[in-house]
């Protein structure tokens, strides 16, 4: 090598000056003239030459002691220059020799660092060569390092790691389409709470951790640490990018988010939904360990690599949703809003541990701003829904007199959300709501449950209301007023039905039910005014009217009843029974005593319904298909 030639001929020039230097003094000491002190002064002066030469031959020892250790660790680490294999998957023992031959480079390097650097430079070209050495065995790791991480890379399935799904609405903003099996696939939402240690999982084959540390270690040791943690990020980020790519995560810009229509939308906030919980609860929590298992023992370096590793993700996952937050806030998205604030929240201690210090403040002033904006979001939806349903109107009555579609609509809506009744609680406690319909206490004195008291509660039974002032001017719409009470009936059987059989039971009280369905038989007294009251007194002698007359007007009007509503429907097949029966009571008695009082005066030739008939007759009620009574019924009778 040049440096040890250039060593080697200044190590032997210096002998040639001293060999001289002795030389003359020993010609010089021959001469009988010298006096005494000239001759002390020679002698000391070969003491002082007979010293150095001591001197330079063991540094001559040292060098060479030193040369040799590097020459040693050079050959190791040169002959893998030209070896296409690499060193960690050729066996331990040739890992293991390596990282040996690396850290005696850098005992060199420290033992030439404490010599004089005075002796003609000696200490500074064999340190250039050590140096030299050592920058071709750290790219050397770097590579290997690289290669270790991604061909040991742990892949998880998925699969296992299940949270319970959340709950899933159709929305339909014209309210034409919307069916009560909507959510009866949907699983129940995860109420489980925090589980944040039971999913971490190993990103990397345990076994290799050791080496990955042996690689750490060295690098750090030879003051390469820079290099090294730029390494292990580049390859982590990598890795975290390609799992958010297995998770469906597209890297959609504010922009590309605004422009989406609502399906695709949807879709989008489902898989974020899902990918947040994976990404901070299972990936970086498995990947901060892996930080510290690996750097965990070199100061702070494993907290700035995980953050570095995760900055990317983490804010494209936040800015995604704050593209979501921006609005609008119409109420087909309140449930996605509702969703990506309880998965933040659930989150929140996570995220605390994960970004826990001073200098990840920034990542968590990020977290909560986006927790509050969808919060504020969510409950600008909510209340957007009920002035949604306050506001929509129609010129055209509902044909048949059936469930309205925003009656099915909203009541479905609201029996949703409560499986968000936690979170509503809190995010509309502040609101102001008119509630129509206030709780009381139950008879027996117990107060009812205390979610009727909730601000969610109090905002249901305020939407109902608004229900309910909608069904009614709908009504108005119907030119006959039976029509009008069946609708009404239809519909506010419906919503008892709802709030009985499900959870919004706790939010509206018992108080509710019963007065929806004392609602419920005032219109039904209502409707069999109207249809059948007259009908009836159409039986009645008024001294004017002759027999045949009358049993020629009840036939019309009652055919004609007959005609019209077996076309209505009323499709609860109990409220439909007990409306049938309640107008059987009223009808059938008063037509057989009718029959009864003019049996004696010829009326059968009259008659065109036996009371049998007439009893199967109003069993055809509200089945939602025309029938002709003529046609239905075989009589013999003739006008």
């Amino acid at each position: 090598m040049p440096g040890c030639q250039s060593m080697t001929t200044t190590y032997e020039g210096e002998q040639h000056v001293i060999a001289a230097a002795q030389h003359i003094l020993k010609v010089l000491g021959e001469n009988k003239s010298l006096t005494d002190d000239f001759r002390r002064v020679l002698t000391e002066l070969d003491s002082h030459l007979s010293a150095m030469t001591i001197i330079t031959e063991s540094k001559r020892r040292g060098f060479a002691e030193v040369e040799e250790q590097l020459k040693c660790a050079e050959r190791k680490v040169t002959r893998w220059e030209s070896n296409p294999s690499l060193i960690w998957d050729s066996g331990p023992t040739e890992a293991s020799e390596y990282i040996q031959a690396v850290n005696e480079i850098h005992t060199v390097m420290e033992t030439l660092g404490g010599l004089s650097m005075n002796d003609h430079g000696r200490p500074k070209e064999l340190a250039f060569r050590a140096q030299c050495v050592q920058q071709i065995a750290m790219s050397r790791l770097e590579e290997e390092l690289y290669h270790i991480l991604v061909q040991h890379k742990q892949s998880f399935e998925l699969k296992n790691i299940s949270f319970p799904s959340r709950v899933d609405f159709v929305y339909d903003e014209s309210f034409v389409s919307v069916e009560d099996e909507i959510i009866n696939d949907t699983s129940q939402r995860d109420n489980s709470g925090r589980e944040s240690n039971e999913y971490t999982v190993d990103l990397i084959d345990p076994l290799l951790i050791p080496d990955i540390k042996s690689i750490a270690s060295v690098m750090f040791a030879s003051g390469y640490d820079r290099e090294f943690c730029e390494a292990f990020i580049g390859n982590r980020k990598d890795a975290l990018d390609e799992h958010l790519s297995n998770l469906e995560i597209q890297k959609l810009s504010i922009d590309d988010v605004l422009k989406l229509e609502w399906d695709a939308l949807s879709c989008e906030i489902k898989k974020w939904v899902w990918a947040v919980k994976i990404i901070i609860r299972v990936y970086l929590a498995s990947e901060k360990r892996f930080c510290n298992q690996i750097l965990g023992d070199f100061g702070s370096h494993d907290s700035y690599c995980f953050v570095e590793i995760s900055r990317a993700s983490i804010f494209y996952l936040l800015n995604f949703g704050e593209a979501i937050a921006m609005g609008p806030y119409n109420p087909e998205k309140l449930f996605r809003f509702l969703d990506m604030y309880e998965v933040l929240a659930d989150l929140h201690l996570d995220m605390e541990g994960l970004f826990s210090e001073v200098a990840n403040a920034f990542v968590m002033s990020e977290f909560h701003d986006l927790l509050r904006r969808l919060g504020d979001s969510a409950s600008a939806a909510f209340l957007n829904f009920r002035n949604a349903i306050a506001l929509d109107s129609s010129m055209h009555p509902f044909p048949r007199g059936e469930i309205h579609h925003l009656t099915r609509y909203v009541m479905n809506y609201i029996k949703t959300l409560t499986a968000y009744c936690d979170t509503l609680n809190v995010l509309l406690k502040d609101q102001d709501v008119d509630d129509p319909n206030p709780v009381f206490e139950t008879d027996n004195g117990q107060d009812i449950c205390t979610s009727a008291f909730s601000p969610l509660g109090c905002h249901l039974r305020s939407i109902t209301s608004a229900l309910e002032a909608n069904l009614i001017r709908r009504s108005k719409l119907y030119k006959d007023g039976s029509l009008e009470h069946i609708f009404l009936m239809n519909n506010i059987h419906y919503m008892v039905q709802k709030v009985k059989g499900s959870e919004l039971r706790l939010f509206f009280g018992d108080e509710w039910i019963r007065k929806h369905n004392g609602k419920l038989q005032q219109h039904a007294t209502s409707y069999e005014r109207a249809t059948w009251s007259f009908v009836v007194s159409l039986l009645r002698d008024d001294g004017r009217t002759s027999l045949k007359e009358r049993c020629r007007r009840f036939s019309n009007a009652f055919d004609d009843v007959y005609k019209i509503q077996t076309r209505w429907r009323i499709p609860d097949l109990h409220l439909r029974e007990d409306l049938q029966i309640s107008t059987s009571q009223k009808v059938i008695p008063a037509y057989r005593a009718f029959l009864g009082i003019n049996s004696r005066n010829g009326s059968d030739k009259y008659i065109k319904y036996t009371s049998d008939d007439m009893e199967k007759m109003l069993l055809d009620l509200f089945a939602g298909s025309s029938m002709s009574p003529r046609n239905s019924r075989s009589n013999s009778h003739k006008w």
